[in-house]
C-alpha cells in the first residue's frame, strides 16, 4: 500500500486539514456513551459527526479538483506515514479534562484556518470554508463555555484543567508545524488581493494570543503556568506519528479493509 503526498502546496494543505478532522472526529466519537453527563455525551458525538463530515468535504475536493483518489480510498487506504495529521488529534481521549482542553485548542485553530481559507480566490473552496466556519462557531462556543466553567469552578476542577493545559499545550503547538511548500502558498493572492494564507507561524501567534487572552480572563496566571516555555511536539505534518495513530487506523479502517473496492 503506497501513497504519494501531494507536492503542490494547496492540496497538501487541504489534506492536512482533512486528516486532522478525520482523526479528531474519530477520537471525539469515543466519548459516545462515556460522557460525564448526558449533555456532554451528545455534544462530543455531534462535534465528532461534524468533523468527519468536514474531512469528507475536503477529501471530495481533493478528488474532484486535485486528482487524489476517491474519499473512501484517501481516508481509509493509506499507510500511517501517508497521514498528515498532527500528534494532538492522535492521542487517546484520556480523561474529560484532557479531551476538553484538546477540543478547545483544536477548534480555535480550525476556526482560524477556515477564516483564512474563506479569503481564497477559488469559489468552491471559499464557499466551503464559509459554510464550515459557521459550524465551527458552535464547537468553539461549547469549548469556551466549559473551559470557563471548570477553570472558575471548584478547586479540584481548576487544578485538573490546569494540569490538562500543560499536557495538551505542546501537542497543540504541533498543529502549526512548518511543512514543505508553505512559503509558496503564502504568496498566493486571495479574493481581496492580499495573500489569503498567513503561514503556520502567523496562525500560531494569532491562536496563542487569543488563547492567552481567554485564559487570563478566566483567572489563569499564564506566566506562572509556564505555557510559553513549552516546546511543540512535531512530526505529524511530515508523516511521523505517535504510537497512538497506528492502532486508531487499524480500528478505523477495519470494516473498509474487508473489501476495499466495495461500494457502500
Amino acid at each position: 500500500m503506497t501513497f504519494s503526498i501531494p507536492s503542490n502546496p494547496l492540496p497538501r494543505y487541504l489534506l492536512q486539514i482533512a486528516d486532522d478532522q478525520l482523526v479528531m472526529g474519530h477520537r471525539n466519537s469515543e466519548w459516545t456513551g462515556l460522557g460525564p453527563i448526558l449533555e456532554e455525551d451528545i455534544a462530543f458525538s455531534s462535534i465528532a459527526q461534524d468533523q468527519v463530515g468536514h474531512s469528507l468535504a475536503f477529501y471530495e475536493i481533493l478528488h474532484q479538483t486535485h486528482g487524489l483518489d476517491n474519499p473512501d480510498q484517501t481516508a481509509f487506504n493509506r499507510p500511517e506515514n501517508g497521514m498528515l495529521s498532527s500528534w494532538l488529534v492522535e492521542q487517546t481521549i484520556g480523561d474529560y479534562a484532557f479531551s476538553l482542553v484538546r477540543h478547545w485548542c483544536y477548534d480555535q485553530a480550525v476556526a482560524l484556518r477556515y477564516e483564512s481559507l474563506a479569503q481564497i480566490q477559488d469559489p468552491n473552496l471559499q464557499a466551503l470554508a464559509m459554510k464550515l466556519r459557521g459550524e465551527v462557531k458552535y464547537h468553539t462556543f461549547h469549548a469556551q463555555t466549559w473551559m470557563k466553567s471548570l477553570l472558575q469552578g471548584s478547586e479540584e476542577s481548576r487544578l485538573r484543567m490546569l494540569s490538562a493545559l500543560k499536557e495538551v499545550w505542546p501537542l497543540a503547538l504541533g498543529m502549526f508545524e512548518a511543512w514543505p511548500g508553505e512559503t509558496d502558498l503564502m504568496q498566493e493572492p486571495g479574493s481581496q488581493g492580499d495573500p489569503w494564507y498567513p503561514g503556520e507561524k502567523n496562525l500560531q501567534n494569532l491562536w496563542q494570543t487569543r488563547a492567552m487572552e481567554s485564559l487570563a480572563s478566566w483567572g489563569v496566571e499564564v506566566e506562572v503556568l509556564g505555557l510559553q516555555r513549552l516546546e511543540p511536539v512535531l512530526g505529524g505534518r511530515q508523516g511521523y506519528h505517535s504510537e497512538h495513530l497506528a492502532p486508531l487506523l487499524e480500528e478505523m479502517t477495519s470494516v473498509f479493509r474487508l473489501d476495499p473496492q466495495a461500494e457502500w
